[in-house]
């Protein structure tokens, strides 16, 4: 018969609170046992005033050796049937009792999280302690109607769903900056109509005060003004909790209140959130979790790489979707990714969709993409990718040497999945080179460094080139859902863009039509003087402006074009960057191109598209590098070669030709019209 029991706990709030389960177990298998609680000085306000608690001792393990001397004989008189002892303590080992924990336990290797390790040191009692009521701190009546008060007093009624953001954390390496709490709260208010209640011990106000005098929407600040009765108090009435890895984050656990937690150099296996619903944000860079005090780095990068976007997606996961998350280990798969594509702008914008297929798969993986620099805007701001790697074929890593040297700072990453999407020998040599585990590709270009090699057969021209990048995810089993190229719109260049049309005295309202006469190659280029009579009479039809946009190379093929023009025109040939480029072509009613990579911009920022087709071969064709936006056309047209000699035609480029002027004024037509 236990009738008395001896529960020693920990010395941090967290920590403690994690230990409460255990409390919960002895509390429901010996109901009538008069339970003794001793922790440190900082949890007390857990277990004060708690009915279910005889006696609460206050265990300072600074004291001196008489005093605590003084407290093991105060506590032998006791005589306790149990002690149950999470602190590992003399007090444990030493006490005269029926039962006790063990001391020198070995927990098993599969068991992580803390709090499932501190039940497992009570298994040798073999008590039930699943699916018991969490019940073990005690909320007085006082306390509940304290929180109403005070948030009567700031305007938030009981209709009101709130959440609650914990910012602080008692080490500084374990918090989130402040600056993505302030980016993250005006999206909380604007898309889930959330009152935002910032919480916090006396030690985060500093923090908090800062957050609520610069936030751009009001916030209730209540760090310092809860005892942790309170807090919890005020957490059972909100719909979500978002906090960084702190007391907090196990209250709301503890509770079963959904949480999502941000996670940086300690260990989400162990101090994870444990509510039914719960999500995680972390970023997988090779140092983490290190579990140490200070950063060796200086940087905390494993918080700073944790977006605003990761936050907003696990948010609506919970608030929209009522999706629960399922605990992923340390030792996952893939925790570090590398995505490679090192050649031309279009070719990377189709393959934006294996970034986001990827993310959605390994949501706390370490995402990272290779481009060459001049690609660098189509993925540079992507919300679903974590860094951009550039490798320069042309400049710094153009000899071997700087190749490996490439390499060697690759390595330091440990990326343990490379996916190559478009087969070259340098692409592949560099993640080899690089270390990496699993290198997934096509088996073409030194395609034996892989060590997943694909079938390469792009030639055909089967399919499209964005689902032949996807083709490599699904050899993972990862069947894509969402297949829609993405191109980060800046507000830099957009504001480029505003400054630009005011100089030109292009108003908001005027309808803008963009041409694009260049190309990469002679046969891919349509006669820049029907480029020219295109626009013109798309002009006089429709009272375009018109925008004339090319590459450096082909800036006197557009000054020609412009020069057969009878209309102005606006020459942006060679002066835009790639990003100001998607800029320009968002704000545009209709974009008119050869088959190069400004069509798959315009495509992707939801600009109308009439592609120009000139040669006739499978691997080269509009099925394979067509524009595939649902306005977006293409044209055409069969003139009986027998092989494409590409740009040593001896037919001058008889394909090309046959498009005529006509046939892109009525797919003009057709577009505008739908």
């Amino acid at each position: 018969m236990i009738n008395k029991i001896l529960f020693i706990t920990l010395s941090n709030i967290g920590d403690c609170i994690l230990t409460l389960p255990v409390l919960d177990a002895l509390r429901e298998n010996f109901p009538e046992a008069k339970i003794t609680v001793m922790t440190g000085p900082r949890p007390k306000e857990i277990f004060e005033n708690n009915p279910c608690i005889k006696r609460l001792i206050i265990y300072d393990k600074r004291a001196k050796l008489r005093e605590k001397i003084g407290l093991f004989g105060e506590l032998k008189k006791d005589k306790f049937d149990l002690v149950v002892d999470l602190r590992n303590s003399l007090f444990g080992w030493l006490l005269p009792s029926k039962y006790r924990t063990a001391s020198l336990l070995r927990i098993m290797g599969k068991i992580r999280h803390m709090k499932e390790r501190h039940l497992y040191k009570i298994r040798n009692l073999k008590l039930k302690t699943e699916g018991l009521p969490h019940s073990s701190l005690y909320i007085k009546p006082e306390d509940k109607e304290y929180i109403r008060g005070l948030l009567r007093e700031n305007g938030i009624s009981e209709k009101d769903k709130v959440i609650v953001i914990s910012p602080g954390a008692r080490s500084h390496i374990k918090r989130w900056p402040a600056d993505r709490f302030l980016e993250l709260i005006p999206a909380l208010v604007g898309e889930f109509k959330l009152k935002v209640i910032l919480a916090g011990d006396k030690d985060d106000a500093p923090l908090t005060k800062y957050i609520a005098e610069h936030s751009r929407y009001p916030v209730v600040d209540l760090a310092g003004k809860t005892s942790i009765p309170e807090l919890a108090c005020l957490l059972k009435g909100a719909r979500l909790c978002l906090t960084n890895d702190s007391a907090l984050l196990h209250l709301a656990s503890y509770l079963n209140i959904p949480v999502v937690a941000i996670f940086g150099p300690t260990s989400a296996v162990k101090y994870g959130p444990w509510s039914e619903t719960s999500a995680l944000l972390k970023k997988e860079i090779f140092c983490r979790p290190c579990q140490k005090a200070q950063c060796r780095f200086g940087d905390l990068q494993c918080m700073k790489m944790v977006r605003v976007e990761d936050a907003l997606r696990e948010i609506r996961n919970i608030l929209i979707h009522r999706s629960n998350f399922t605990f992923q280990s340390d030792e996952d798969i893939y925790k570090r990714i590398l995505v490679i594509r090192t050649d031309r702008i279009g070719d990377v914008l189709l393959s934006t969709p294996v970034i986001k297929v990827l993310r959605d798969e390994y949501p706390y993986a370490y995402l990272a993409m290779m481009v060459s620099p001049y690609a660098k805007d189509i993925v540079d701001g992507n919300p679903y990718l974590d860094d951009v790697i550039i490798y320069d074929k042309e400049g710094k890593q153009r000899s071997w040497a700087g190749s490996l040297k490439f390499a060697a700072r690759l390595k330091k990453k440990k990326f343990d999945l490379a996916v190559i999407l478009h087969p070259t020998n340098r692409a592949h040599l560099v993640a080899f080179l690089a270390g990496i585990p699993r290198r997934i590709g096509y088996d073409r270009k030194l395609g034996f460094l892989l060590t997943d090699r694909i079938k390469h057969s792009k030639q055909t021209g089967e399919k499209h080139e964005l689902e032949y990048s996807l083709d490599l995810l699904r050899y993972l089993g990862i069947e894509p859902q969402e297949k829609k190229p993405l191109m980060p719109i800046k507000p830099e260049s957009e504001a480029w863009v505003e400054q630009l049309l005011e100089k030109e005295g292009i108003a908001r309202a005027d309808k803008l039509l963009a041409v694009h006469p260049g190309a990469s190659c002679p046969s891919k280029i349509w006669p820049k003087e029907r480029f020219a009579q295109v626009a013109d009479r798309l002009i006089e039809k429709y009272a375009f402006k018109v925008l004339v946009i090319a590459g450096p190379k082909d800036i006197k093929l557009a000054q020609d074009m412009q020069k057969n023009m009878h209309h102005y025109a606006v020459n942006l040939a060679g002066k835009t960057s790639v990003s100001q480029l998607a800029s320009v072509l968002k704000r545009c009613a209709l974009f008119i191109s050869n088959d190069s990579g400004p069509v798959h911009i315009a495509s992707a920022v939801g600009t109308p598209v009439i592609s120009i087709f000139g040669r006739n071969q499978q691997g080269l064709s509009p099925k394979r590098w067509g524009p595939l936006g649902g306005k977006d056309r293409f044209l055409h047209k069969e003139v009986g070669c027998i092989q494409c000699l590409a740009h040593d035609c001896v037919k001058e480029f008889a394909c090309l030709k046959a498009i005529t002027v006509n046939d892109v004024v009525d797919v003009a037509d057709e577009v505008l019209k739908t």
